[in-house]
């Protein structure tokens, strides 16, 4: 069947949509949904319903339904697919069908269709009990496929991949780690930069070479009993890739870390932005084609504790943790137990995640891994915290500042000293809070770091601050210290709290002001843009700016902010905005904790 509506052209048997007479990409699966939306414009499809009949018995999550209407509303706009809150999605825009020959019999099947549909729900029914007890396994393979039909599989890039590195940190400075070009590398030195520097300056350097080099290669390595380790970061325009690789000696274990640089899944997840689903969906289809690969299982572990999936990220922490042991790799033995024991804290399993933590570092010590040890007494001072115990927080940050000290890793030093100042700010310690405070103030000097690190104090000295009034001069010194690096983590949330606060006073000027220099696209400057139109009452650029938020902040998978900016979107009473979706979204994403925190916003449009 062929559907003309509004300007496009949708042939259902083809799967073929046009925008004015030109073809337009559209996703396998997407195409399906909207071939069963159009089809049935007269009922309301549930996520069980979309997945029964487009997905059929492919086991795949939820998101994938929410993905494909997301994406077809970029399409069609927001207005094309409406959103009933707790039953689903219907079709809204109006359509001229027109028959073509070939597509009788399939008109013909479609007067069974409530039929169909009933079936189907009855069908997805029965499937939930047995997809319960069966997802660990299923889930990775169907996400694995959904993505290869989404997105066919192309011919690998055989070009040679052109790599910058900056001289690797070794114990001995005449244990120099060289890259030399091959058939799949073309390695750049730069060699005014060493890593210590490099990882403590990169968010100014790298913006300064990345034009020319987009990727950077940094690192350290160390020997000990006769194994030697590398720790190594590959930074690209869009993420970095870390990992750690074990040889029995220096060329050994250059040589797996080379082996494992060849894999273009890496190059795929640094070079284009991906929202986290399909980052999820790149590293099952890497694991899976090298499933003894533990830097890739690890990461792929990781994204499933970024997106809040916590038992499959139990479960993939567990595999990871057997093929670490198989393989006699200590490290990847400890770094999994560090995740399954992050999974437990979340769920405040306080005394299971420290034992896991307790082992971690057992397995840590075995290697003499001092910067893991100095990440698990961080991990352990937030049980502490939790717990109410102030002595073993101050205890497990001052063992993992020392830690980090010993292995000359002045970054970690660094973060469990204003960590502890953090905590002891939060246990009403005063003296604390100041002292170890002005203690990573004096090393940050002592150690050289560029300006934009000293932003972290008067950050500091704003979480201090009983009010918005008293907090406005530490942020403003804040964002003046990252003026060369204002997108320094620091300077973007202090942006956004004097934004706030200067449009709570109607001091507009104040809030325009902070938006000079700013040029980078980013969910969070567009935020920003998003909160100054509605205090200027500028309905067009509000409602653009808004979008614009929620599509950078879905694709770079900021959850909260996703949320904030559907909650801003929902205040509004203006007819070109899709409420129904947006508050769909709240209903099915909004976590406690958000909730808590904005309760009388979302009491007041009854969300």
């Amino acid at each position: 069947m062929r559907y003309i509506f509004d300007t496009f052209e949708f042939d259902s048997t083809s799967l073929v949509l046009k925008n004015n007479g030109q073809d337009l990409a559209i996703r396998h699966n997407e195409a399906k949904v909207l071939t069963l939306l159009l089809q049935h414009t007269d009922t309301v499809f549930s996520k069980d319903d979309i997945l029964s009949q487009v997905w059929q018995d492919k086991v795949v999550s939820e998101q994938a339904v929410f993905q494909s209407i997301s994406n077809l509303r970029g399409l069609f706009g927001g207005h094309a697919i409406k959103t009933f809150s707790k039953r689903g999605y219907q079709w809204q825009l109006k359509i001229d069908a027109t028959h073509s020959d070939n597509e009788t019999a399939l008109s013909a099947l479609n007067l069974n269709k409530a039929e169909q549909v009933t079936a189907a729900l009855s069908l997805s029914q029965q499937r939930k009990k047995w997809l319960a007890m069966a997802f660990t396994a299923l889930t990775l393979f169907a996400i694995a496929l959904m993505y290869l039909i989404a997105n066919p599989s192309e011919d690998v890039d055989s070009a040679v991949i052109n790599i910058a590195y900056i001289p690797f940190s070794t114990q001995s400075n005449q244990n120099r780690v060289n890259f030399s070009d091959d058939e799949h590398f073309d390695f750049t030195e730069i060699a005014h930069l060493d890593t210590a520097y490099f990882q403590v300056s990169a968010d100014y350097e790298y913006p300064q070479l990345a034009s020319e080099y987009p990727l950077i290669l940094s690192g350290s390595m160390r020997t000990f009993k006769q194994k030697t380790y590398i720790d190594f970061i590959l930074k690209g325009p869009f993420a970095d890739w870390r990992g750690h690789v074990l040889g029995a000696d220096q060329r050994d274990a250059t040589k797996q870390l080379l082996k494992h640089l060849n894999n273009p899944v890496i190059y795929n997840l640094l070079n284009e932005a991906q929202a986290p689903p399909v980052k999820q969906a790149n590293l099952t289809i890497a694991h899976q084609q090298a499933p003894n690969d533990l830097i890739i299982l690890s990461h792929l572990t990781n994204s499933y504790l970024r997106m809040g999936e916590r038992e499959k990220a139990m479960v993939m922490a567990t595999k990871l943790e057997k093929a670490a042991i198989l393989q006699k790799n200590t490290h990847y033995v400890g770094n999994a137990l560090l995740m399954q024991s992050e999974v437990l804290t979340q769920k405040e399993l306080f005394n299971l995640s420290t034992t896991k933590l307790t082992d971690a570092i057992g397995q840590f010590k075995k290697i003499n891994d001092l910067p893991r040890q100095a990440d698990a007494l961080i991990a352990q001072s937030w049980i502490d915290h939790n717990q109410a115990d102030y002595s073993a927080i101050k205890h497990s940050l001052l063992t993992s500042a020392k830690l980090a000290f010993e292995a000359r890793d002045k970054q970690r030093e660094l973060d469990a000293l204003t960590y502890l100042s953090v905590l002891a700010h939060k246990n009403k310690q005063e003296d604390d809070k100041y002292h170890y405070l002005r203690e990573a103030e004096h090393k940050m000097k002592a150690y050289q770091f560029p300006s934009y690190h000293l932003a972290i104090v008067p950050f500091h000295y704003a979480i201090f601050a009983k009010s918005r009034e008293d907090k406005e001069p530490h942020l403003k010194q804040v964002v003046k210290l990252a003026t060369l690096t204002p997108e320094f983590w620091a300077a973007r949330t202090s942006r956004k709290q004097l934004m706030e606060f200067y449009i709570s006073k109607n001091r507009l000027t104040d809030a325009q002001a902070l938006m000079a220099g700013i040029t980078f696209d980013s969910a969070d400057n567009s935020y920003l843009k998003t909160l100054l139109a509605d205090a200027q009452n500028d309905t067009e650029a509000f409602i653009a700016h808004a979008e614009r938020t929620f599509e950078q902040a879905q694709l770079a998978g900021n959850l909260s902010l996703s949320l904030d900016v559907a909650l801003l979107i929902c205040g509004t009473e203006n007819p070109q905005v899709n409420y129904d979706f947006y508050s769909q979204y709240i209903n099915e994403k909004g976590s406690d904790y958000w909730r808590r925190i904005n309760e009388k916003k979302l009491n007041s449009l009854s969300l």
